[in-house]
């Protein structure tokens, strides 16, 4: 029995120690108790150097393991890293069961290395890593191809601009080389082949020279401005051959230095000769004036400087009158400009219509020929105006009845169609075109350009947000008019919906400061909570578009009887009495708004939708003081309306 025991005993320490893998056991302080070679092989150590050794000598993650409840599991498979004797540090997989004899505990764990994962993880991460690359380096070259077009798209319409011009256009640096010059200036200056091909001014200073009259001019004009100067310049140039050429020269910059100059030349022989003509029959002119039906008057900027008899007797006004410091929008009441057919751009003079009001209060229309006489008729040396018209008073009061007729019949229709067509079907894709596209350049922008690209990337994003509101604001409106609107009134609690209504729109326009008034805790009403909301906020926005950077905007609400009231107030430019009545119009805007966007409908959305709620709506304004809106609505309704949408 003894004998064979010990055979078994030889026989596994020989299988162990043989085996591919690493064997140890371990005692209650991680003592190596026994290793086999293959442990010996994957550490560096001996074995005698092992069994003085405990397992934290050479494995680095020993810390991070939780052993107490690695041991309770009794069996337990995990990763870790061991560093061999040379310092080589390897991934092992260490499988550790834990035994007991006699009251101790031993460890029994069996290792393999696995080191060729992290070779695999590095080359996977390595071959990821190029692989991104790749691709940037494929959008970087791609988004360099897309520049280079756009560049060579600019420069072709750059030249093809040029060359289009109706006038000669030459650049010249202060080397004296011609730097681009377009084929009308050629064929204006006639310039010989030789000359052109050589690029060289000062080659073709002298057949320039050869071809002016006053020469100290034009080299002064040309080739003695100083390459500091950023002056720009106009002057007539007479040739010998009769022609005059008018120019113009201003500097060329490379970022903030000069580089050269830019000639523009035109030619302007024939209208020299019709402004000499003219200057000599102004005493026909005057013949002419005074014996004629037509009204004729000459205007110095706002003052009129001469009237003949026909000015007199139709505006009730004598000449002395009228030229002694008389204003002309005394005169004229309102004007139009009128398109005629076979007008063409080149013509100096405009077809207008002018309601003149007389002296003793009266009016009548001109047909007007309008035109300024630069150079051809001075008043003190300085341009006039001149004004030539025919009484066509019986056929304005005809043409006004005909149109009064006819626009409200076709005004609305037509109008709503033809723009509500466009804007629907024409802005809404492009829009969304344009949105992506800067969203792509955001996306795409590498950080050399973003400092300089961004702030117009932004700019664009915001116009896009403001032509999509203002589409959305159309949309409503053709929604609303085409009774396309659901009326669907519920209890609703009007003074919590105030105050986030106002808080909303607080938040999303600092510039102005909101307030909301109400005596009333609570105000429990039966009404369309869209179309209040709707109602509110056009009216909150238009106060906030119109009022001043720091002004108080406030929405106050009331309860009377089985009526609501809402007013909306501001500090802002007010609204001229005058044009009050056309205020609900659809796209009417008024003319002291100057340059704030919108399209005329938020009004108008309103005032259907306070009808839509049998409701009421007034204004009270005072131009420069406010404006203040209220609304009047049922506090309770049960049913859509009789105008049921």
């Amino acid at each position: 029995m003894a004998l064979q025991s010990e055979l078994e005993s030889k026989f596994a320490h020989f299988l162990i120690n043989n085996a591919v893998d690493a064997y140890f056991c371990l005692g209650d302080n991680w003592q190596f108790l026994y290793v086999n070679d293959a442990t010996c092989q994957m550490t560096g150590y001996s074995r005698k150097e092992l069994l003085s050794m405990r397992l934290q000598d050479i494995d680095l993650d020993f810390a991070l393991h939780n052993w107490s409840e690695l041991l309770s599991q009794q069996s337990v498979t995990f990763k870790t890293r061991y560093r061999a004797k040379k310092g080589r540090i390897f991934l092992v997989e260490i499988s550790l069961k834990v035994l007991e004899d006699k009251g101790r505990r031993f460890s029994c764990a069996f290792v393999r290395e696995k080191s060729q994962e992290i070779v695999e993880l590095s080359l996977q991460k390595w071959i990821n890593e190029l692989r991104d690359t790749n691709e940037s380096l494929l959008n970087q070259v791609s988004t360099l191809k897309q520049k280079a077009n756009n560049l060579e798209t600019s420069l072709s319409i750059l030249n093809s601009t040029l060359e289009s011009a109706a006038v000669g256009i030459v650049a010249i640096n202060f080397e004296g080389d011609i730097l681009s010059v377009n084929q009308k200036f050629l064929e204006m200056w006639q310039l010989p082949k030789a000359l052109f091909l050589s690029k060289k001014c000062p080659q073709a200073r002298a057949f320039f020279e050869n071809q002016i009259k006053d020469t100290a001019t034009f080299r002064r004009m040309i080739w003695e401005v100083s390459s500091q100067s950023d002056i720009t310049s106009y002057d007539v140039i007479e040739l010998k051959d009769g022609r005059i050429f008018a120019s113009y020269s201003q500097p060329q910059y490379l970022g903030e230095r000069i580089i050269g100059r830019v000639w523009s030349v035109w030619d302007i022989t024939e209208t020299k000769k019709i402004e000499s003509e003219l200057r000599l029959n102004e005493a026909r002119f005057r013949t002419l004036a005074e014996t004629t039906d037509a009204l004729i008057f000459l205007i110095h900027g706002r003052q009129i400087c001469y009237v003949n008899p026909a000015v007199e007797m139709l505006t009730g006004y004598t000449k002395s009158e009228l030229l002694n410091g008389f204003d002309i929008r005394r005169l004229v009441k309102n004007k139009k400009s009128r398109q005629i057919g076979k007008s063409t751009e080149a013509s100096n003079f405009e077809y207008q219509e002018m309601c003149i009001l007389t002296k003793n209060g009266g009016d009548f229309w001109l047909a007007c020929a309008v035109g300024r006489l630069n150079g051809t008729l001075d008043f003190q040396e300085k341009p006039v105006e001149l004004i030539a018209g025919i009484d066509i008073t019986d056929y304005k009061v005809a043409e006004l009845e005909l149109n009064k007729s006819l626009e409200q019949a076709k005004q609305l229709g037509e109008l709503r169609a033809r723009f509500l067509s466009i804007v629907c079907h024409q802005l809404r894709n492009p829009l969304n075109v344009v949105a992506f596209s800067n969203n792509l350049l955001k996306r795409y922008v590498d950080e050399q350009t973003q400092q300089i690209i961004q702030p117009l990337l932004e700019q664009i994003q915001a116009s896009i947000e403001q032509l999509s509101e203002m589409l959305d604001e159309i949309l409503f409106y053709a929604k609303s008019e085409s009774a396309k609107l659901k009326f669907a009134p519920t209890s609703i609690e009007l003074v919590k919906l105030c105050s986030d209504l106002v808080a909303q729109i607080q938040m999303s326009s600092l510039e102005n400061n909101l307030q909301f008034t109400c005596f009333n805790k609570q105000i429990q009403v039966c009404m369309d909570k869209q179309i209040v909301e709707a109602i509110l906020r056009n009216l909150l926005d238009n106060a906030i578009k119109y009022s001043p950077f720091g002004s108080i905007i406030e929405l106050m609400l009331d309860q009377n009887e089985e009526t609501v009231i809402f007013q909306v107030k501001d500090e802002g430019i007010g609204i001229l009495a005058e044009e009050r009545s056309r205020l609900f119009e659809p796209f009417y805007r008024g003319s002291n708004i100057d340059n704030i966007p919108g399209t005329g409908l938020g009004l108008a959305i309103v005032k259907i939708l306070v009808d839509l709620h049998s409701g009421q709506i007034t204004v009270d304004s005072e131009v420069g003081r406010g404006t203040t809106f209220t609304v009047m609505l049922p506090a309770s309704l049960s049913k859509t309306p009789s105008s049921e949408l």
